[in-house]
This record gives structure tokens, sequence and C-alpha cells, in this order.
């Protein structure tokens, strides 16, 4: 079992960056894909961005392409998510959650998910 626990959200100005943080603690990661979702208000959770953790490999959503980058850092167990250029439509919770297996875009695919931390963009 792997729990997973969020950091770094709060309130920002938009075209404002923020670096976001999931530490795991538990099970490694080991071959575990790690990914960030969000959900805004009233919205479905989306896909943000994921990353294998052996490799490195990363895909991201259209909407944040460009802006967000994610990345690890093996020995401190942790997932970031750098964002940049925020705007008000990134204002939502993230969360990150981890999976065996294949890289997934689709939440209910995913094991393990942490608690989440608000992001708010004001315009």
């Amino acid at each position: 079992q792997v729990q997973l626990v969020e950091s770094g959200g709060r309130l920002v100005q938009a075209g404002d960056s923020l670096r976001l943080s999931c530490v795991a603690s538990g099970r490694t990661f080991g071959s575990y894909v790690t990914g960030w979702f969000r959900q805004a208000p009233g919205k479905e959770r989306e896909f943000v961005a994921g990353i294998r953790w052996n490799s490195g490999t990363t895909e991201y959503a259209d909407s944040v392409k460009g802006r967000f980058s994610i990345s690890r850092d093996n020995a401190k167990n942790t997932v970031y998510l750098q964002m940049s250029g925020l705007k008000p439509e990134d204002t939502a919770v993230y969360y990150c959650a981890v999976r065996y297996g294949a890289m997934r875009d689709n939440g209910a695919q995913y094991d393990n998910w942490g608690h989440g931390t608000q992001v708010t963009v004001s315009s």
C-alpha cells in the first residue's frame, strides 16, 4: 500500500508559477506510474500529467502542455508538478495517484490517491 501526500497548493495570480509535491510513503514507487489529476467545482476529474517512475517517461493533457512539467526525485520518493503561466481555469483541487502498469489518463485505473491540494488562480 502506498500513502500519498500532496502539498504546495495556494492562491496565486494569473501568470504565476507554482510547484506541487507528492510524497509517497509505504511501498516505494518502483514500477509505478504517478499521475496528477485535478477536479474543479462542478466538473469531472481530469488527467493533468503522468510520469513513469523507472523510465521517467511523461505524458501531459493538451490543456497544460508547454506550461506544466512533471518530474520525480527518486531519493525523496517525491513527484513534482511544476506549473507556470497559470490561468484561472487551472483552479482546482490537485491530486496525485499511483498505479501499476502502463500510463493511463483514466483516474478509475489508479490504485492509490492522496487527499489533494487546492490551487486557486485569481484573474
